[in-house]
């Protein structure tokens, strides 16, 4: 699950500091924009308000500093709809109450404290995946997908394929013979269109056939090596991340 992250902060080495965190720390999050203003982040917002996904994507979640150059980031939520988790992170205490009658899921105290901030985290991918679960529509999984190998085009059952990969722009079907195929499809695009009982996205780039696990080895971080049954090559990187993992162990044993 990506989720897509603003950053409101007006103090640019605290916003360049949260950013490089996200970055090295939580690989799920992709920031899509910083404002430093009350004025920047409304334009920022009204911009990005998920009308034009394509282009300028809504962010699921925002980093929001409370004092800003020109106001309080409460004027903001005068000016435009918030539909984003918010996560507020001040110097000052005095704010927590008026934080969370803004409904902002959570209240970081500068300098961030790691724990916390892993937590804050956490509880927003929870919240967010959850909120995507109820209005996703339902979908019947595809049964075969075609690919086009020059002027042929080849039917490949979804019972055998071992997994999906993205790479260099690319996405790509493996299947449990070892075949592999350039699809046109996005990986967002497959995650969608397969059955959600029998694949899943283990990362940004690998979603996989749990018929295709022999085994997985925890490794550092909370995170988890998959070893492959014997004949499938992996083509790609199998582990799964961090924020998936949780979710990776309830899917196995469900």
């Amino acid at each position: 699950m990506d989720i897509k992250v603003l950053i409101i902060e007006d103090e640019p080495i605290s916003r360049a500091n949260l950013a490089g965190t996200i970055e090295r720390q939580f690989p799920e999050l992709k920031i899509i924009g910083q404002t430093g203003s009350v004025a920047e982040s409304v334009a920022f917002l009204k911009t990005y308000n998920g009308s034009d996904p394509e282009h300028f994507p809504a962010p699921d979640l925002i980093f929001m500093d409370v004092e800003l150059s020109d106001g309080s980031s409460f004027d903001i939520f005068k000016e435009v709809s918030v539909t984003a988790r918010v996560i507020m992170t001040t110097a000052y205490s005095e704010y927590a109450i008026k934080a969370f009658e803004a409904e902002a899921l959570d209240y970081l105290l500068k300098p961030l404290d790691p724990e916390a901030l892993r937590r804050a985290v956490k509880r927003a991918e929870e919240r967010i995946g959850a909120t995507r679960e109820s209005v996703r529509p339902s979908v019947t999984p595809k049964e075969r997908f075609l690919v086009r190998l020059n002027d042929r085009i080849v039917p490949v059952e979804v019972r055998e394929i071992a997994y999906f990969y993205s790479e260099a722009k690319n996405s790509y079907l493996v299947t449990f013979s070892g075949k592999a195929y350039v699809l046109d499809d996005s990986l967002d695009t497959l995650e969608s269109a397969v059955d959600a009982q029998a694949f899943f996205r283990i990362s940004r780039s690998c979603i996989i056939n749990e018929r295709a696990i022999e085994s997985m080895d925890r490794i550092l971080g909370g995170r988890y090596r998959i070893t492959l049954k014997k004949g499938i090559d992996a083509l790609t990187d199998l582990t799964v991340s961090r924020a998936r993992a949780d979710g990776f162990i309830n899917w196995m044993e469900r």
